[in-house]
């Protein structure tokens, strides 16, 4: 995580969400970088701390930091009054003062760790929390809020990020289809070769390199060529390309997708597989977008389980062994709701400005496909930012 500018840390707004939500506070709290939801958020990326600190925002009234004497400085960013401790006496007594009034706090904490991306927060200090008479809640949809939720100018950099993509993506399946017909042999690591090129000529960074899969390598949902096991695309032959990457500028956020393509006439179970790939992505999509233009709540698992129910209807629920989607930011795994009810029970809500992936995937011994779109919540509406892949790519 990074954040996204050098504005000062919005108290005003995070206390009207508190204030809304009728929660007590929001207590951020890391130790040795164990919680990187607080470091991103205190903006504390690239900074060594040796000791354990706190932050915590009030519904109402000013923030209070918590911090080491040896390492006082470490929070000086941030709005508030600074207490400090040399010793674990001196922290509970603090936390204890600090703390008074408050019935109920958010920090990073999942209930039976349901979601395992936002379980940050150590069991011993959520036992500390409960002794002193406080009730420790998810910060989930707060973490939505203020870490996964884009501004125009980051959704900006989505949209042009998503159209680099496409463009390498028809480039790769050229160049596939090119060698193809003219009978030369090429294998999967030169075409990602080839792709790290094109991202760098479209000014895109990632953090590692696309995936291109043949064959039955593309059965395995997270496949990487390497100089031992890339396979040569030839006649008759399923290639999954799956891509993502960002503008090489402060701040940009990913954009991430997945096209198949066949090299000859597919044969019914290739197109019988991706036809239900694209019947359950498309179902996700209505679905999240009826409900986000009728002003309602929409939660990441439910959007898994729209596309989930039609794979399994057509017989291929056993093949889709991943979650349906997610969340996209500055990384390319965002810290907002996932679309999942297979995994984990992804309970946060789509947020206005929160882009994520859906990507279904059905994936059998001999060949496996996906269909991978980015979708970004509007204020009613919900937008698409690239073409939908609806038949596979013909390949020589």
């Amino acid at each position: 995580m990074e954040r996204r500018d050098v504005t000062p840390f919005p108290v005003a707004r995070v206390q009207r969400v508190l204030a809304g939500a009728n929660i007590d506070g929001w207590l951020l709290y890391d130790f040795h970088g164990s919680n990187p939801v607080a470091v991103g958020i205190a903006d504390l990326h690239g900074r060594h701390t040796t000791r354990r600190w706190f932050y915590f925002i009030p519904a109402v009234g000013t923030p209070t930091k918590i911090v080491h004497t040896i390492e006082a400085g470490t929070l000086d960013a941030l709005p508030g009054r600074r207490l400090t401790y040399s010793n674990r006496f001196e922290l509970e007594d603090q936390l204890i003062e600090m703390l008074r009034g408050s019935k109920e706090i958010a920090m990073e904490y999942s209930p039976e760790c349901s979601i395992p991306y936002l379980a940050r927060v150590d069991a011993g200090t959520v036992e500390f929390m409960r002794r002193i008479g406080l009730r420790v809640i998810s910060s989930g949809d707060l973490v939505s809020e203020f870490e996964a939720a884009w501004d125009e100018a980051q959704i900006a950099t989505h949209r042009e990020a998503s159209a680099k993509l496409y463009r390498i993506k028809d480039r790769a399946f050229a160049y596939a289809s090119q060698a193809v017909a003219a009978g030369r042999p090429v294998g999967e690591l030169e075409i990602q070769t080839q792709m790290m090129a094109w991202f760098d000529e479209e000014g895109l960074t990632t953090d590692a390199p696309p995936i291109v899969a043949v064959g039955s390598h593309a059965g395995d949902p997270h496949y990487a060529p390497t100089p031992e096991t890339s396979r040569v695309l030839g006649r008759d032959m399923v290639l999954l390309l799956d891509l993502w990457g960002k503008l090489d500028q402060p701040g940009s956020v990913y954009a991430d997708i997945t096209w198949v393509g066949y090299s000859g006439e597919p044969p019914s179970s290739v197109t019988r597989a991706f036809g239900a790939v694209v019947a359950g992505r498309d179902a996700a999509v209505r679905f999240i977008q009826a409900r986000i233009v009728a002003d309602e709540v929409v939660r990441g698992w439910e959007a898994d389980r729209a596309a989930r129910d039609v794979i399994t209807a057509a017989g291929y629920g056993k093949a889709f062994v991943h979650r349906t989607g997610h969340s996209l930011g500055v990384e390319v795994h965002g810290n907002g709701a996932n679309l999942d009810d297979y995994e984990t029970r992804d309970d946060r809500r789509l947020l206005e400005g929160s882009g994520f992936t859906i990507e279904p995937g059905v994936y059998l011994r001999d060949f496996g496909v996906r269909s991978e779109i980015n979708l970004v919540v509007g204020r009613r509406s919900v937008e698409v930012t690239g073409p939908c892949q609806h038949v596979l790519v013909r390949i020589g």
